[in-house]
């Protein structure tokens, strides 16, 4: 399963809903990514597929600051599960993969 690619992403949390966008790209034999939202651009960390399950890490400084968990299961061009900030409750997560358009 490929997961490469842009993914618009909607995190419902406590204080509404957070919308980012998560770019996953194969380097080096393993896989990276980058979030932006928020006004930032953040690297994601630990970003690995195993099966149809995807996880990475990534801290933010907007709206606060926190470390987030994410545990996603890909379904072709979806996923959905949750996000966790330390001791808070999870959030749940869902996205769309971008397709590609042609110019």
């Amino acid at each position: 399963m490929s997961v490469e690619g842009m993914w618009d992403l909607s995190v419902s949390t406590p204080i509404g809903k957070i919308k980012a966008v998560a770019e996953f790209r194969r380097e080096n034999g393993g896989l990276t990514g980058t979030a932006h939202g928020a006004g930032e651009d953040v690297p994601l960390g630990d970003v690995v597929l195993d099966g149809d399950q995807l996880t990475w890490n990534q801290a933010v400084t907007k709206p606060m600051r926190l470390n987030l968990a994410f545990t996603v299961k890909i379904d072709g061009d979806t996923l959905t599960r949750t996000s966790k900030a330390g001791r808070l409750p999870a959030s749940k997560v869902t996205g769309e993969r971008r397709t590609r358009r042609a110019h």
